[in-house]
This record gives structure tokens, C-alpha cells and sequence, in this order.
């Protein structure tokens, strides 16, 4: 179904680049960038910026009548916020695990659930944007590297989730840039994304 017209401004920049750059800086954690391995300063991102900005990218997506876009964006806004709860030693989630490794298979499991779904999109997207088709196969295969780094306990594999969250950012970053570009009246680019219908 097209999206109808609508007074709306397009929320589909916003939602792009929340996401971009909260997968950015959780892919460089998870790579362990400049030696830092305590997750707390991903969780203000992931709480506003990748939850709340992008779950409010998907309201504003309903009344512009795009399903895809609304269910897209309000789902990873709340993978975000739910994802950053478990970090958030309030919420008690953490501390609920005596056992280390029961704690990596929970978080292994969630990360498992997330990639069912981001498959799900990735075959609705398939015939009708390839930079959409790009970017939920490499988020698929982020989300897999990663629950397989959970359930093994191996930092390699999760480094390589890492790695391929960087590739999944970048996607979503360049996604970003040419929905604003495609904004603007005289943009001085365009950035081509592979419209297929």
C-alpha cells in the first residue's frame, strides 16, 4: 500500500538516523572500541535517541498511512528502550540472574526473537527498495553474530557483531542522508537507494 498524502513531514530521516547512530555506538562497544566495556553511556542513547525518537518516528508514520514505516520504526524503538532496561540496574534485570551463563542465554534468546522480526521486514522490503533489502539483511546478520556471541560466550563472534553493526549503521546513515536530501527543495545531492517499485 502507498503511503497517502499527508500534512506530516516524512519521520523516515529521523527514524533512519536515530537508529543509525545508536547501532553505531553500540557496534563500537560491542568491538570494544578504545577499550571501553561497560555499556552504561549506550544507554541514554538507546533509551532517547534509538527508543524514544524513533518510536515517535513510527507514530508519525500511521497517519501518513505507511504500515511498513510505522511498524518498522515504533518496533526498533522499542527493541531500543527494552534493550537498554536490561542494563539499567533499577529495572532489576540483571541482578534477577545469579548465573552468568542463564543471563547470556536470556539475552541470546531476546537477541534470537529480533532477528526473526528483522527477517520478517527484510522479505516485505524486498521487492521495493534495495538499500532497505541491504540494510535488514546486515541488521539480520548483526542480531545473529550477536545472540551466537550470547549463547557461546565467545567475545569473537560478539566483536564480529560488532563489526557488522558498523556495516549496518553506515547502511542506515547513507538511508538517512538520502531521505533528507530527497527533503530539501534544491539538495545538492541525491544519493541513490535502489527503488524498485
Amino acid at each position: 500500500m502507498k503511503p497517502r498524502p499527508s500534512r506530516i513531514a516524512n519521520p523516515t530521516p529521523a527514524g533512519i538516523l536515530s537508529f543509525a547512530g545508536t547501532t553505531f555506538i553500540l557496534s563500537l562497544y560491542n568491538v570494544g572500541a578504545r577499550g571501553i566495556h561497560t555499556p552504561n553511556v549506550v544507554l541514554g542513547m538507546a533509551v532517547f535517541v534509538g527508543g524514544l525518537l524513533q518510536f515517535m518516528a513510527g507514530m508519525w508514520e500511521f497517519p501518513r498511512g505507511n504500515v511498513f514505516g510505522a511498524t518498522a520504526f515504533s518496533s526498533y524503538g522499542c527493541f531500543w528502550m527494552s534493550y537498554a532496561t536490561i542494563f539499567i540496574p533499577a529495572s532489576g534485570i540483571l541482578a534477577a540472574y545469579s548465573d552468568p551463563q542463564e543471563l547470556a542465554n536470556a539475552v541470546g534468546i531476546y537477541l534470537i526473537t529480533w532477528m526473526m522480526l528483522t527477517l520478517i521486514f527484510m522479505m516485505i522490503i524486498i521487492r521495493r527498495n534495495i538499500s532497505f533489502v541491504v540494510l535488514f539483511t546486515v541488521l539480520s546478520l548483526t542480531f545473529a553474530l550477536l545472540a551466537a556471541g550470547s549463547f557461546t560466550g565467545m567475545a569473537n563472534i560478539t566483536k564480529a557483531g560488532g563489526i557488522v553493526g558498523i556495516i549496518t549503521s553506515l547502511v542506515a546513515y547513507y538511508i538517512g542522508a538520502g531521505e533528507l536530501l530527497d527533503a530539501e527543495t534544491r539538495p545538492i545531492m541525491r544519493l541513490p537507494r535502489g527503488v524498485l517499485v
